[in-house]
């Protein structure tokens, strides 16, 4: 049975149930969950889960790998470890790189860089501009997540502001459409008037006055009447606002929805007030808002509003991010904490298990159709993450894997950890350690 590893012991969560039993695996795929399964041969690998949670990967459907072109931030053989070690065995990155991802040949030479150096399962947003529709009719759906276009300028500009060419682009491609939503005109005017108060040196926590509750209702409200009027699949990324929820619906299931969105561990973690203590740590576009935001975003969660929970992992060095306020870049790094901070969540009685497992390992895989993957399931990929929720431990320097060295999360201490990580059946992180194990497989799509 060599290539054959059993994982005894286990609490497995999967599709709302957490079931007590083994898992084997052959090579990559689960070949068979049972309550019991025996030790078939002593070269077979044996991990003792001993009670613990068995979780399948976690699949980040937004995070900013910074390569190429940016790779002093972050790279992705860097953030893909920092992945694995958080419990994300998939992940799809965006588009804002240097050059943009916004031609067919660019796309290809991303997926070139992740077959050589990324640790976990990948693929890329495709990017919509002013003036691309042919090369955004020249992608293949079947091998590429989507297409991210960003409706108000973050970092790497690329935004698309005309109305005419958004309906076209809307009208004429059957790709998830993956936006970015603030309204620029809004942010532009909040702007003028703070820095001819403060110049430069704005207070970080004007930053959700800035980059207001109105700049973003507005803008999704519009993506979303777009969508309805071409028929276009859309999906909202990072809600921010209490407002932006009651514009998705619960009535339908997810498989269903033409129209879908995702809330990020920031928005759902920090507050308004954290702003006077964190800084710029905790400058993202959208930005943090208010407890009420932040509840409001939660419930929607729950109740199946909102669909998928993400990272918008962003990463930016100490150096950038000690800029005043107009010249200090908005996004952090999130990967590796954002398991952790859940089960965190689920610690305080906010979400249970299920729920985390739904919305951030089996509805990415669903809204993106992605192949064989998201579950804990006989057929499926063994992409599977082991956590111990009764193991306290702190954030800091020495265990922070992000190439940029930092972490919004420094200084917490979370009750729960992630005790090994396996990605197509290979264990790739162990107790703190990711092992020099290259597992990762470019992510193929049903579609």
């Amino acid at each position: 049975m060599k290539g054959h590893t059993l994982i005894k012991n286990a609490k497995i969560v999967n599709e709302g149930k957490i079931v007590e039993g083994d898992i084997l695996i052959g090579d990559d795929i689960i070949i068979e969950i049972d309550s019991s399964i025996s030790v078939k041969s002593a070269d077979m690998t044996v991990i003792d889960a001993e009670g613990n949670y068995v979780l399948p990967g976690m699949i980040d459907d937004q995070v900013h790998f910074r390569e190429p072109g940016l790779t002093h931030k972050a790279n992705i053989e860097t953030e893909s470890k920092a992945a694995l070690a958080g419990g994300i065995t998939s992940f799809i990155e965006m588009p804002n790189t240097n050059p943009q991802t916004t031609t067919v040949e660019k796309l290809e030479e991303k997926f070139e860089i992740a077959a050589k150096s990324s640790h976990a399962n990948y693929s890329f947003m495709f990017g919509g501009t002013n003036d691309n529709l042919d090369e955004i009719l020249k992608v293949d759906s079947k091998t590429v997540a989507g297409l991210k276009l960003f409706l108000g300028s973050s970092t790497g500009n690329m935004l698309v502001d005309d109305p005419a060419v958004l309906e076209k682009i809307f009208s004429s491609t059957n790709m998830v459409i993956s936006v970015h939503c603030e309204d620029e005109g809004t942010i532009r005017e909040n702007m003028a008037k703070y820095k001819a108060e403060y110049g430069d040196d704005i207070p970080m926590e004007l930053h959700p006055i800035i980059r207001s509750e109105e700049a973003c209702y507005l803008s999704s409200s519009r993506a979303i009447e777009l969508a309805k009027k071409t028929g276009a699949r859309l999906h909202v990324f990072h809600l921010s606002t209490g407002k932006e929820t009651h514009l998705f619906t619960n009535k339908i299931p997810l498989e269903e929805k033409k129209i879908t969105s995702e809330v990020c561990i920031h928005h759902l973690w920090f507050s308004d007030e954290d702003y006077k203590k964190k800084g710029s740590h905790i400058k993202w576009n959208p930005a943090v808002k208010t407890a009420k935001d932040r509840d409001e975003l939660l419930k929607a969660l729950l109740d199946d509003r909102i669909d998928v929970i993400a990272t918008d992992h962003a990463p930016h060095t100490l150096e950038e991010k000690s800029n005043p306020y107009t010249s200090a870049p908005s996004g952090g790094p999130l990967v590796q904490h954002a398991l952790v901070a859940l089960l965190e969540m689920h610690h305080q009685g906010k979400i249970s298990i299920e729920k985390i497992v739904e919305k951030a390992c089996h509805n990415p895989a669903k809204l993106f159709d992605v192949e064989k993957r998201g579950y804990v399931k006989e057929g499926y990929y063994a992409d599977l993450v082991i956590v111990d929720l009764n193991s306290p431990w702190t954030v800091n320097k020495d265990n922070i894997l992000y190439k940029c060295g930092w972490s919004p999360f420094e200084g917490n201490t979370f009750k729960s950890r992630i005790t090994h990580t396996l990605l197509n059946g290979q264990l790739v992180y162990n107790n703190f350690k990711v092992l020099d194990v290259k597992a990762g497989r470019r992510l193929t799509f049903n579609r």
